[in-house]
């Protein structure tokens, strides 16, 4: 892998943290945004697409994400021919990534729902 490759993946890296960083506004933005980091983009734009579908398929799309780092490290470790460290440490990175984007879905969705209920009737 060479070094330009590496960098554009830094870069994409870091323009997803920053969609993270820079997510605000309503109770529904921030969900969008974050799912289009997380992998979900289509899901989300799709109308007939229900609530627990997309966020179905966003948590299905990271846990393949992490099994495929996983199992990639332990490919190296094995010392499996083919499979060389920056390969891994992409991997990891990109299942740290989607793991955070996730994260910041849940947390945006909590502090919704306590919103929603310190409301008053």
């Amino acid at each position: 892998m060479s070094s330009l490759q590496i960098d554009a993946v830094l870069s994409q890296i870091r323009a997803m943290q920053s969609q993270i960083k820079g997510v605000g506004g309503g109770v529904g933005a921030p969900t969008n945004d974050v799912a289009k980091v997380a992998g979900v983009e289509s899901a989300v734009q799709s109308p007939t697409n229900s609530f627990a579908n997309v966020l179905k398929q966003g948590l299905d799309s990271v846990n393949q994400t992490q099994a495929r780092a996983s199992d990639l490290a332990t490919k190296f470790e094995q010392g499996v021919p083919g499979i060389e460290l920056p390969q891994v440490m992409l991997e990891m990175q990109k299942a740290s990534v989607s793991f955070r984007a996730v994260t910041e879905v849940r947390n945006r969705f909590v502090s919704a729902y306590q919103e929603i209920m310190n409301m008053p009737i």
